[in-house]
């Protein structure tokens, strides 16, 4: 397999394709925004008449009136704080619904091409890549919508509004307050300028920090056998402390960035209360007026820093969507095919030749013919090339050079699994989804009666628990239900393959899960699936291979021995060694 530093990551939207994606999410919800926005406009402005009304009530305590003349401002202070509050409210609502919805279109879309991926591009990219923007970015996308872009969307517009108040009072506390703009451009700039690659490569370390966790556990077993605890501990370790370093970095850029806007303020305020003292010396304004202004300018602290804080939300929600768009506007897998499989089982192999990276074949110039409804197995030292070559009929992986054919056909990724495909592959990985135990086995025919489910389970001799089970097929089976054992799993499996009813099986090690009290349960339920298909079987134990029409034994990527059982062990060659082998060793376990 492709080494960590040689993968070739899920592709990116640039910032162009980005922008256009959003446009066409937020389209069918213009109307909602637009009654959003326009709600919201009218909420700020009805905010903004607070520092006018307290100005008037800081003339009329200045020019000495009774307290009475103070009863009417105050009630349009309450009537200002009720309206705000409910048109607010209202306007918020409808921005978080039309965003929620653009956000449920991308997910679908996201999970839809994500589905689609041909394995072999996943295997590429590492499954933390792609688990990384499921998980980290889905939840920052989702948190910016939901909280940072109403917040941005209020801010702004107080701002603006905030900016005509101040002409209204005095065009000259708009110029002076315009002081704080040089500084605050260039805080923004100079945060951009380094933000955007940092949250780019805080993405793409946090997606190899995944990457390398799910190999190291997924693979605890191999790990462990090997004694490689301490080295992959320190790999993980490695590729934490570089999303921890990229992750400070930021914190310390946020932290300058922030101190930078607090000089504006400085500036800003200062300016537009000297304004106000000289204004009120020469009587050109009231001390009311004067204070208003004053309110107003402190009033923009809070959006302006909400509205330039939230910069950083945008640039890392921008780097997470432009790697969700990137895998959405990925082309799907072609799925133009045949409602029914064709029947042809026949497998054709002339010269096929493999390599994970260029200049490190794992096959060599593979010829291997499989008759229709022959049983072939394939067997060999681990590294030999079985898998690999399994999974090229299978579909998941091209060949490098040579031609292969199923039935007559180039296999395709959508050939390896579900109804209507030619091939179907079972390895000793089963996923066992969430749900009803009938709906997890009509993943492969959804049209399948119960009668049907009840049939290719007692094939597979599942049905004995399968109806013991609490409520039958109807009990919820996986993470969130009842827990199969590793051999139910593999016959579940195995019950779909006979529900998707393909010409041609592959079989990876798939009974490898079962242990040794269940071995011999699950290769009877194997052959039984297998029966009346043309059967490629990667043989974890050589008791399958024996059963077998033909053996194929590879060795180093290269076909070395092919025949029947007898034959084999007969001519005394690398098939002959593995089975005295096997032999010994079981003999050895009894």
């Amino acid at each position: 397999m492709a080494t960590t530093h040689e993968r070739e990551l899920l592709p990116t939207a640039s910032a162009a394709r980005t922008g256009a994606a959003v446009r066409a999410l937020a389209r069918p919800h213009r109307r909602t925004l637009a009654a959003g926005f326009l709600t919201l406009v009218a909420a700020t402005a009805a905010g903004l008449l607070t520092a006018p009304v307290l100005g008037r009530v800081i003339d009329l305590v200045a020019g000495g009136a009774p307290a009475s003349a103070i009863t009417a401002p105050a009630g349009w202070l309450a009537v200002i704080a009720v309206v705000q509050g409910v048109a607010t409210a209202y306007g918020l609502g409808l921005v978080a619904r039309a965003g929620e919805g653009m956000l449920a279109t991308l997910r679908e879309r996201f999970v839809d091409r994500a589905l689609r991926l041909p394995l072999e591009r996943v295997e590429r990219a590492g499954s933390g890549d792609l688990t990384s923007r499921v998980t980290n970015d889905v939840t920052v996308i989702t948190t910016v919508v939901r909280e940072a872009v109403p917040a941005l969307g209020r801010s702004l517009l107080t701002i603006a509004l905030t900016l005509v108040a101040l002409a209204v009072l005095d065009w000259r506390f708009l110029l002076v307050a315009l002081l704080a703009v040089p500084v605050q451009a260039h805080t923004v700039r100079w945060y951009v300028r380094r933000a955007v690659p940092l949250y780019a490569a805080q993405r793409v370390a946090i997606g190899a920090q995944q990457q390398e966790l799910l190999g190291s556990v997924g693979g605890a077993s191999t790990v462990r056998a090997f004694r490689l605890e301490d080295e992959h501990a320190e790999r993980v370790g490695r590729r934490s402390l570089a999303a921890v370093e990229l992750a400070l970095k930021g914190v310390r850029l946020v932290t300058r960035f922030y101190s930078r806007l607090n000089l504006a303020e400085f500036v800003g305020l200062a300016a537009v209360l000297a304004a106000g003292f000289l204004l009120v010396r020469n009587g050109s304004v009231s001390i009311g007026t004067a204070s208003a202004a004053a309110l107003y300018f402190h009033n923009l602290f809070g959006p302006i820093n909400v509205a330039l804080g939230l910069v950083d939300d945008a640039q890392s929600a921008l780097a997470g969507l432009a790697r969700l768009i990137g895998v959405a506007d990925t082309a799907p897998v072609p799925s133009e095919r045949p409602a029914e499989p064709a029947r042809d089982g026949t497998i054709r192999v002339e010269g096929v030749g493999y390599s994970y990276r260029p200049g490190h074949p794992v096959l060599h110039d593979i010829d291997l013919h499989i008759a229709e409804k022959e049983r072939v197995a394939l067997v060999g030292a681990s590294g030999a090339g079985k898998t690999t070559l399994a999974r090229l009929i299978a579909g998941i992986h091209a060949p490098d050079t040579g031609t292969l054919t199923v039935g007559g056909a180039e296999p395709r990724p959508d050939d390896a699994a579900g109804s209507g495909r030619r091939v179907a592959l079972v390895t000793q990985e089963v996923h066992v989804f969430t749900g009803p135990l009938a709906d997890d086995l009509r993943l492969a025919r959804p049209e399948a009666t119960d009668e049907e489910l009840r049939e290719a389970l007692e094939r597979v001799g599942a049905l004995r628990w399968a109806r013991a089970l609490p409520q039958g097929l109807d009990t919820v089976v996986g993470e969130s239900g009842h827990r199969l054992t590793a051999a139910q799993a593999q016959q579940l499996a195995l019950a779909r393959l006979v529900l998707a009813d393909p010409p041609v099986v592959v079989l990876d090690e798939a009974t490898a899960e079962a242990g040794s009290a269940g071995a011999r349960e699950l290769e009877s339920a194997a052959d039984a699936a297998a029966e009346g298909r043309t059967a490629l079987i990667v043989a974890h134990r050589l008791t399958q291979a024996a059963t077998a029409d033909r053996i194929i034994t590879l060795d180093a990527g290269r076909v070395v021995e092919s025949g029947p059982h007898r034959e084999l062990v007969e001519a005394g060659g690398r098939y002959a060694e593995l089975w005295r082998a096997w032999s010994d060793g079981r003999r050895d376990d009894l």
